[in-house]
């Protein structure tokens, strides 16, 4: 019984495929408190750098309209009018419209989460089920959203009540100064107030961040049961292990397994691709493919030359050179003869270099004639 709990609670981190899972139904990485500032920094930024833009073009706008000359009524235009005041006073709305959508794109990619997930629009009955939202609203979530509220209130009507005390004086000249003059500081002071609120929000931000980032790894947490389960579905039950080898072996049997116990050595890279050599001297020309394959079949190849005591050796851009250069059966390309004939005399000598503890040699492979594993040439 005790075995069985301990394996049920969750006391192991979240593995990626987890995380993957998880981010694919909609359950990633956010924070409403990083978004809400890189907005507020945004609409500070566009307040100081555009705002007297658009104050001015708004002044000229409700000028222009206010002033009627003989040439506009006898010239009457009302779309050519339109379309020019209207640009005038569009352009600084648009680069507040394009700060706004850069902010709201800002906060996802700077957690990671950016990114479309059609499963998090679909229906979940958890989400209006009454039991679920009050022990949202009665949870450690509920305290933590309580927790950031008082924060918020404390550390922004601080900041609000500071502000309030040092613009105080200025706030009073405004009545005895003129309109132009009393909107530009106005704009001014209203300009401060949000980069100072915004700079709060950041504050909060940055402590919202990791609370979220633990929030989130607290809710993937596993179970070792079900670190187990994922790890037999990624790598294969036992019984499916079996089977897998089962195949290798249809795979590589007949004329296969015969032509892998002649060979002289198998070259792998290590895994996906295997490429097994004869070379007979005095009877072989030039080093012969006898077998080659990727993914099961190399495996399969590795398993075959175990069992035929053929030397294997870990080659990986040779291995992929012979591969998609030669065939089985043919010898491999005149390119490769010097790669080649260094790993042969090393087999050759296998028996004092094992006894010697000499490490494999390494080799050189033409330009010309490396790929990578989908078969593309490099450089």
């Amino acid at each position: 019984m005790a075995d069985s709990t301990d394996k049920d609670q969750k006391t192991e981190q979240p593995t990626p495929k987890k995380r993957a899972d998880a981010a694919r139904e909609g359950d990633v990485l956010m924070s409403r408190e990083l978004a809400t500032a890189l907005m507020m920094l945004a609409a500070a930024g566009w307040m100081i750098a555009a705002g007297g833009w658009f104050v001015q073009s708004a002044s000229d706008l409700v000028r222009r309209g206010l002033t009627l000359t003989a040439a506009d009524v006898a010239d009457f235009a009302p779309a050519e009018a339109l379309l020019r005041n209207g640009a005038e006073i569009l352009l600084p709305l648009v680069s507040l419209f394009a700060l706004a959508i850069g902010a709201a794109f800002a906060g996802p990619a700077m957690l990671g989460s950016i990114g479309w997930r059609g499963k998090a629009l679909g229906f979940k009955g958890n989400r209006i089920n009454p039991l679920n939202g009050i022990k949202r609203m009665f949870g450690m979530q509920g305290l933590t959203e309580l927790g950031k509220a008082l924060a918020k209130v404390l550390l922004l009507g601080s900041i609000g009540y500071w502000l309030v005390g040092k613009s105080l004086p200025a706030i009073m000249t405004l009545a005895a100064s003129d309109l132009t003059g009393a909107v530009g500081l106005a704009g001014k002071e209203v300009g401060h107030a949000v980069l100072a609120l915004a700079g709060g929000l950041v504050v909060i931000a940055l402590i919202d961040v990791p609370v979220q980032r633990f929030q989130r790894t607290k809710r993937l947490m596993m179970s070792k049961q079900e670190i187990k389960q994922e790890m037999r579905e990624s790598d294969g039950a036992p019984e499916l292990k079996q089977a897998r080898r089962q195949r290798q072996h249809e795979i590589a049997s007949g004329s296969a397994r015969k032509a892998v116990s002649e060979a002289t050595v198998v070259l792998t890279n290590p895994t996906h691709f295997a490429v097994a050599l004869r070379y007979r001297p005095g009877v072989d020309a030039a080093p012969v493919v006898v077998g080659r394959g990727r993914s099961d079949v190399a495996l399969a190849i590795r398993e075959l030359a175990r069992e035929a005591a053929v030397p294997i050796l870990e080659y990986p851009q040779l291995t992929r050179a012979i591969y998609f250069t030669s065939r089985a059966g043919r010898t491999i390309p005149e390119e490769l003869f010097v790669a080649v004939a260094t790993v042969l005399a090393f087999v050759f000598q296998l028996e004092r270099a094992a006894a010697e503890g000499i490490q494999p040699p390494d080799v050189d492979v033409p330009q010309s004639h490396r790929f990578d594993p989908d078969g593309r040439r490099q450089g």
